[in-house]
């Protein structure tokens, strides 16, 4: 059996990935099975909040100190998970924003030899503002900083503007691309990067 495909949608936080990867679990040619870091994040704590109802912090604790201690080691539990899926021959829709350069590198050398989907997701700043004032679950701004670092991939199997195409427009897209029986080959083309000191981002 072949190992499942890994579509990695590569955007912004708020440029349209989850209402693609949503579009593209609707159509049933093509089985796929959407793995956002925000879940495991979210049952992470909802884990913590049924296991522990009754833990009363003895000191308080920053929400950004929190981050920094679990989002590493959750962020390497989502990656190894999109690996075993794959292995299982299950296509995997990868939906996170990954902005910078450890958490390419760990990406990368865990998952280049795999059957890889790189698909750029575009969105300009001033629509991504718009939308996170719209969705009101987001820090103003949380786009604009990830922007730079997330859009300077020069290589991509597929790319598509989520401004100028709707959600189910963009599914169809990759799908169509996907039963051309293209050679994934894109993200092959990356290479390791020079981990520099990064400031985290809240997702």
């Amino acid at each position: 059996m072949d190992k499942g495909l890994i579509i990695f949608l590569n955007g912004t936080s708020s440029s349209g990935k989850t209402s693609i990867a949503m579009e593209m679990k609707k159509q049933g040619d093509i089985p796929f099975h959407h793995l956002s870091v925000d879940q495991f994040l979210h049952n992470y704590d909802q884990f913590i909040d049924t296991t522990y109802p009754d833990i009363k912090p003895i000191r308080e604790v920053e929400h950004h100190v929190m981050t920094d201690i679990l989002f590493e080691p959750i962020n390497s539990l989502y990656c190894a998970t999109i690996k075993l899926f794959s292995e299982m021959g299950l296509n995997v829709i990868v939906d996170t924003v990954i902005s910078n350069d450890k958490w390419f590198n760990e990406f990368y050398d865990l998952l280049s030899d795999y059957p890889i989907m790189f698909v750029g997701v575009h969105c300009s700043k001033e629509e991504l503002t718009r939308r996170e004032q719209r969705r009101g679950d987001r820090a103003i701004g949380l786009a604009h900083s990830q922007f730079d670092y997330v859009y300077s991939y020069d290589e991509y199997d597929l790319e598509m503007n989520t401004e100028e195409l709707s959600s189910a427009a963009c599914a169809e897209k990759i799908l169509d691309y996907i039963k051309s029986d293209p050679d994934q080959s894109a993200f092959k083309k990356l290479n390791r990067r020079e981990v520099k000191h990064h400031k985290r981002n809240s997702f």
